[in-house]
């Protein structure tokens, strides 16, 4: 196993974490979905009012992972909670504990700032992504279904209803 370090995103990590999402689009078969570029990133993650945050996992200085989260807000439990959008690990460095180590970072980020929970989406055909999420005590919430609006269907949304 590998040794690895967990630290906070910095605007030099931009590179990196934008190589890591391009590898991510294409393991997850969604390339053609992503047209954002290095800038979009560094504007996302560090502008002078973010939107998301990120961590990196780092083996001998080379970035090989990373997890990109933001707040969101339980009514029910009426705290915050974080919403982890994307973690990928670089396929030669998985099975050696670094997801488990993003994800334990995260969690203890989430604690420390009394979130009320720590949540993802994973695709149903990622079966190796679900034993291990499994595996460290997720709840796979199937009852609930994602909805997503985006392009002319959200230009269409934000016009007034007649």
């Amino acid at each position: 196993m590998a040794a690895y370090k967990i630290r906070s995103a910095t605007p030099a990590d931009v590179l990196a974490i934008f190589e890591l999402i391009t590898a991510l689009s294409e393991y997850e078969k969604l390339a053609h979905e992503m047209v954002g570029t290095p800038e979009d990133l560094h504007q996302g993650l560090f502008a002078k009012k973010p939107v998301a945050e990120a961590i990196v996992a780092e083996v001998d200085g080379k970035t090989v992972g990373f997890a990109l989260f933001f707040y969101n807000f339980s009514t029910f439990l009426m705290k915050p909670g974080i919403y982890l959008e994307d973690l990928f690990v670089s396929p030669d460095y998985r099975r050696q504990g670094i997801a488990t180590g993003l994800l334990n970072y995260l969690a203890n980020h989430a604690v420390e700032q009394g979130c009320g929970r720590l949540e993802w989406s994973v695709l149903d055909w990622n079966e190796d992504a679900i034993t291990f999420y499994k595996k460290i005590g997720a709840l796979l919430m199937d009852e609930w279904t994602g909805c997503r609006v985006t392009g002319k269907a959200l230009v269409n949304l934000a016009k007034p209803a007649k």
